[in-house]
Protein backbone atom coordinates (compact mmCIF):
# COMPACT_ATOMS: atom_id res chain seq x y z
CA UNK A 1 0.00 0.00 0.00
CA UNK A 2 1.57 3.74 -0.95
CA UNK A 3 1.69 5.99 1.48
CA UNK A 4 -1.49 8.30 -0.27
CA UNK A 5 -3.48 4.95 0.10
CA UNK A 6 -2.45 4.37 3.82
CA UNK A 7 -2.92 8.29 4.63
CA UNK A 8 -6.56 7.87 2.83
CA UNK A 9 -7.03 4.56 4.76
CA UNK A 10 -6.00 6.21 8.01
CA UNK A 11 -8.30 9.05 7.52
CA UNK A 12 -11.54 7.25 6.51
CA UNK A 13 -11.32 4.98 9.87
CA UNK A 14 -11.29 7.90 11.62
CA UNK A 15 -14.46 8.87 9.83
CA UNK A 16 -15.42 5.48 10.18
CA UNK A 17 -15.09 5.23 14.21
CA UNK A 18 -16.41 8.90 14.54
CA UNK A 19 -19.81 7.66 12.91
CA UNK A 20 -20.01 4.46 14.43
CA UNK A 21 -20.14 6.17 17.79
CA UNK A 22 -22.23 8.90 16.50
CA UNK A 23 -24.68 5.45 15.34
CA UNK A 24 -23.73 4.09 18.92
CA UNK A 25 -24.88 7.21 20.61
CA UNK A 26 -28.24 7.97 18.22
CA UNK A 27 -29.30 4.02 18.80
CA UNK A 28 -29.22 4.67 23.01
CA UNK A 29 -30.83 7.77 22.42
CA UNK A 30 -33.30 6.17 20.46
CA UNK A 31 -34.22 3.27 22.65
CA UNK A 32 -34.50 5.81 25.32
CA UNK A 33 -37.26 7.94 23.67
CA UNK A 34 -39.12 4.38 23.26
CA UNK A 35 -38.53 3.66 26.54
CA UNK A 36 -39.91 6.50 27.87
CA UNK A 37 -42.48 7.31 25.69
CA UNK A 38 -43.84 3.34 26.61
CA UNK A 39 -43.62 3.85 30.69
CA UNK A 40 -45.82 6.77 29.63
CA UNK A 41 -49.54 6.69 29.03
CA UNK A 42 -49.73 9.45 26.69
CA UNK A 43 -51.65 8.44 23.72
CA UNK A 44 -49.46 10.14 20.42
CA UNK A 45 -52.80 10.63 18.37
CA UNK A 46 -54.57 12.11 21.51
CA UNK A 47 -52.07 13.78 23.72
CA UNK A 48 -50.73 17.21 22.93
CA UNK A 49 -47.10 16.42 23.45
CA UNK A 50 -47.62 13.08 21.38
CA UNK A 51 -47.43 14.83 17.95
CA UNK A 52 -43.84 16.06 19.45
CA UNK A 53 -42.95 12.56 20.76
CA UNK A 54 -43.30 11.20 17.20
CA UNK A 55 -42.11 14.15 15.19
CA UNK A 56 -38.70 13.19 17.54
CA UNK A 57 -38.40 9.73 17.33
CA UNK A 58 -39.01 10.24 13.54
CA UNK A 59 -36.25 12.53 13.30
CA UNK A 60 -33.70 10.02 15.56
CA UNK A 61 -34.69 7.63 13.16
CA UNK A 62 -33.51 9.61 10.07
CA UNK A 63 -30.44 10.61 11.15
CA UNK A 64 -29.38 7.54 12.48
CA UNK A 65 -30.70 5.68 9.23
CA UNK A 66 -28.10 8.58 7.34
CA UNK A 67 -25.59 7.37 9.93
CA UNK A 68 -25.37 4.66 8.40
CA UNK A 69 -26.08 4.59 5.21
CA UNK A 70 -22.42 6.83 6.08
CA UNK A 71 -20.97 4.17 7.84
CA UNK A 72 -21.69 1.92 4.83
CA UNK A 73 -20.10 3.95 2.35
CA UNK A 74 -17.30 4.35 4.52
CA UNK A 75 -16.86 0.59 4.39
CA UNK A 76 -16.83 0.84 0.51
CA UNK A 77 -14.46 3.38 0.65
CA UNK A 78 -12.20 0.84 2.37
CA UNK A 79 -12.74 -1.67 -0.17
CA UNK A 80 -11.59 0.73 -2.45
CA UNK A 81 -8.62 1.67 -0.83
CA UNK A 82 -7.21 -2.15 -0.01
CA UNK A 83 -8.27 -2.60 -3.66
CA UNK A 84 -6.14 0.03 -5.19
CA UNK A 85 -9.33 1.77 -6.93
CA UNK A 86 -9.49 4.40 -4.26
CA UNK A 87 -9.93 7.61 -6.13
CA UNK A 88 -11.08 6.34 -9.26
CA UNK A 89 -14.29 7.09 -10.44
CA UNK A 90 -16.52 3.97 -11.12
CA UNK A 91 -17.71 5.22 -14.18
CA UNK A 92 -15.63 6.81 -16.53
CA UNK A 93 -12.21 5.43 -14.47
CA UNK A 94 -10.92 8.78 -14.75
CA UNK A 95 -9.03 10.56 -11.11
CA UNK A 96 -11.69 12.01 -8.58
CA UNK A 97 -10.08 15.23 -7.64
CA UNK A 98 -8.41 15.68 -4.19
CA UNK A 99 -10.30 17.91 -3.50
CA UNK A 100 -13.36 16.17 -4.11
CA UNK A 101 -11.73 13.40 -1.80
CA UNK A 102 -11.39 15.84 1.37
CA UNK A 103 -15.20 17.23 0.24
CA UNK A 104 -16.58 13.72 0.95
CA UNK A 105 -13.99 11.02 1.15
CA UNK A 106 -16.24 8.07 0.29
CA UNK A 107 -16.94 9.85 -3.13
CA UNK A 108 -17.02 7.02 -6.08
CA UNK A 109 -17.89 9.58 -8.88
CA UNK A 110 -15.77 11.96 -10.29
CA UNK A 111 -17.97 15.50 -10.48
CA UNK A 112 -18.50 15.33 -14.15
CA UNK A 113 -19.89 11.89 -13.72
CA UNK A 114 -22.07 12.72 -10.39
CA UNK A 115 -23.15 15.62 -11.83
CA UNK A 116 -24.81 13.55 -14.56
CA UNK A 117 -26.50 10.80 -12.40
Amino acid sequence: MNRDNASARAALLRLREQAGTQAAALDGDLRSLFEASRSSNADDEHDPEGSTIAFERAQLTAVRDATRRRLAELDVALQRVDAGTYGVCERCSGQIPAERLAARPSARTCVGCASRA
